[in-house]
């Protein structure tokens, strides 16, 4: 077999092809699908995967509501925030995240997962968290999978 039948692709923000994935949390243990939800947003499963173009798909996540956390997690973890004045530090349990807004849960995950950079802060928009089974992107016609 010769070397020149195979060739290298390099693809770029124009050229990559963003489809749209739909992945159901319910009963899902948080971490767990946290990070292969950062997978196919970065488009790491994928073999057009290049590290400096945002490639990955468009991911749906519903039923945010019904994530599992292993432990005590629940009562025990702590997450922190800082308005960014002077004692402006707040403290919080995911229980108490669940009860108000319990898709960003999910969002600050993932957000973990994602690179620091301007490719980290681009591939998060592709990310589209929902609490119940309804979403407004049924028009998208997005694949289901589970994990």
């Amino acid at each position: 077999m010769d070397h020149n039948s195979y060739k290298t692709t390099n693809t770029s923000k124009l050229t990559a092809e963003k489809g749209w994935v739909l992945v159901d949390a319910k009963n899902q243990v948080l971490g767990r699908v946290a990070s292969q939800v950062a997978k196919i947003l970065r488009g790491k499963n994928k073999p057009t995967f290049t590290p400096n173009a945002d490639t990955g798909d468009h991911v749906i996540v519903i039923n945010a509501e019904k994530v599992r956390m292993t432990g005590k997690k629940w009562n025990n973890r702590i997450l922190l925030s800082h308005s960014g004045y002077p004692g402006g530090q707040t403290e919080r349990t995911p229980a108490m995240i669940r009860s108000k807004h319990p898709e960003r849960l999910i969002e600050h995950a993932v957000r973990g997962m994602l690179p620091k950079n301007r490719i980290g802060s681009e591939v998060y928009r592709s990310l589209h968290v929902y609490v119940g089974d309804q979403h407004p992107h049924e028009a998208q016609q997005p694949k289901a999978i589970k994990f």
